[in-house]
């Protein structure tokens, strides 16, 4: 059956099929990201929280950086023996190595094996995604009536931010049915232990689901290809195209979707110091309004083109980012609001601890626009002498703020549907059947997994390096990252993508 005989029932029963099993591994995958200040409490030192915390970036980088190297081995996989049976190993990848990261004892418990073990399964999960993204859009655009690529497959691409949603949506319910100190001991492994269930249920679905019908053409026709790496790499003409792809489309669209999707939430948390709870409720609104503008901007590459829908979204991103964090950083900068003085509140704690008592000191204090600030200082008292060891602050924002915030990050939201709704479709069209699953693959991963998964971590580096420095707008420095690479991408994009070079296979 070819792909214009395929009925309506028949590519919906293979979008459903394909994006459960890719929205739980991205699930999988993030939940490591969503929860990196917890993380970086349990796995790593917790005598220098800073260094934990960039520890923990560093290996939630590193899950990304390998997915190149999945894309190859799977990819490689999946022209050989088929895209059906390539996912399904890759999902059960990821399934097991994120139930065993909620199973890891802590730091405290074993040492340094806590680390290296997050760091050997997380760079599993990297390997499994670097197999699983191919397979999926490779094997939906296989099924794709003509002319409708683009709609179909941007149906993949709402997978990955409906993972990061449902991550933060199970993160909040579970810190919603048990108290601040049971998550912080152990709830927090739960989001990681659902992974099992829903991997075998996605399981379950997958095993019904028939080849590819392109591919099974092609491998009844002998016209697959017997060394898929060397053809998609070692031959001048289509590494050609493998560079064009990654320079040209999936480098900007890597920094862009980071962008919009982590860096956003730990520039709530860790530069607003926005309340936990609220940076992920309101990071989840603004998925939630913007995942449908995938199919949106999908559908119309089919109509005008897959480039400069595209680009148009890496223009917007290098243009407007810093006015937009700019904006994000005054909602909260108390030093430009108005206090009520007299609805200042202070309170006073003691804990006891064994060699003394803990004196925790918090101020509460409210301003003319709603915001909520709230500074809690920990003073350790040991025989006649005390330290100050600690202080917290957590702003809580609401009315219009709140509303101009999830506004700002739902632009940046935009953005992210404007490079990758299209680009599954783009990247599929660049290749011939036979070494599509492994071409496609790898451009993809380094964009995505290279470029984009090192921007919490470059950015991070960027932002302390400039406040180090004393630089009086150290919160923007991390945002030179994602505008330079976004920029080299636009223009190399603009000038060498043409139709022509992937119109043979549409």
């Amino acid at each position: 059956m070819t792909t214009e005989t395929q009925s309506s029932k028949g590519i919906w029963k293979v979008i459903g099929a394909s994006s459960l099993g890719t929205l739980i591994e991205w699930y999988d995958f993030f939940i490591f990201g969503s929860l990196s200040i917890v993380i970086s409490t349990k796995f790593f030192p917790a005598d220098n929280p800073t260094a934990a915390f960039l520890s923990t970036l560093a290996t939630f980088a590193a899950g990304f950086v390998v997915r190149p190297f999945g894309a190859l081995f799977f990819g490689r996989l999946g022209d050989l023996i088929g895209r059906k049976y390539t996912f399904m190993v890759t999902l059960m990848l990821m399934g097991g190595a994120t139930f065993l990261i909620g199973c890891i004892p802590s730091y405290e418990t074993i040492g340094f094996w806590a680390p290296f073990l997050v760091l050997i399964l997380r760079l599993l999960q990297g390997l499994a995604l670097g197999g699983e993204y191919g397979g999926a859009a490779t094997y939906v655009a296989e099924h794709s009536p003509k002319g409708q690529r683009g709609y179909w497959t941007s149906w993949i691409q709402t997978t990955a931010t409906f993972g990061l949603f449902i991550s933060l949506i199970v993160i909040l319910v579970t810190r919603t049915l048990m108290d601040e100190e049971q998550f912080d001991s152990w709830g927090w492994r739960v989001p990681f232990l659902l992974s099992l269930f829903m991997v075998y249920v996605s399981y379950l679905i997958r095993k019904n689901m028939d080849e590819s019908p392109e591919f099974k053409q092609a491998k009844s026709e002998g016209k697959t290809s017997k060394n898929p790496l060397k053809e998609s790499f070692g031959n001048k003409y289509n590494l050609k195209f493998v560079l064009l792809a990654l320079f040209g489309a999936a480098m900007g669209q890597g920094v862009v979707w980071y962008t919009g999707q982590f860096y956003s939430m730990s520039f709530m948390k860790t530069v607003m110091h926005l309340h936990t709870d609220q940076a992920d409720m309101i990071l989840g609104i603004a998925l939630l309004c913007g995942t449908p503008f995938f199919i949106v901007f999908g559908w119309l590459s089919d109509k005008v083109g897959r480039k400069w829908v595209m680009l148009t979204g890496m223009a917007l991103a290098l243009l407007t980012y810093r006015p937009i964090y700019e904006q994000m950083y005054q909602i909260t900068n108390v030093a430009n609001k108005e206090e009520i003085v007299a609805q200042k509140e202070e309170f006073f704690e003691e804990v006891n601890t064994e060699s003394g008592e803990d004196e925790v000191i918090t101020h509460k204090s409210y301003y003319t626009d709603g915001t909520i600030l709230t500074t809690t200082t920990t003073k350790h008292i040991s025989n006649t002498v005390e330290n100050s060891i600690s202080t917290k602050q957590n702003i809580t924002i609401s009315g219009g703020n709140y509303v101009f915030l999830i506004l700002l990050i739902f632009i940046q939201i935009i953005y992210i549907t404007l490079v990758y709704g299209p680009i599954a479709a783009f990247l599929v069209e660049i290749f011939p059947v036979k070494i599509r699953y492994t071409s496609m693959s790898l451009p993809y991963h380094i964009g995505n997994g290279v470029f984009g998964g090192l921007l919490p971590a470059v950015s991070t580096y960027l932002a302390t390096n400039a406040q180090t420095l004393n630089d009086a707008e150290y919160y923007l420095a991390g945002l030179w990252y994602p505008i330079i690479i976004s920029a080299v991408c636009f223009i190399i994009g603009s000038l060498y993508i043409n139709k022509s070079i992937y119109a043979k296979n549409q």
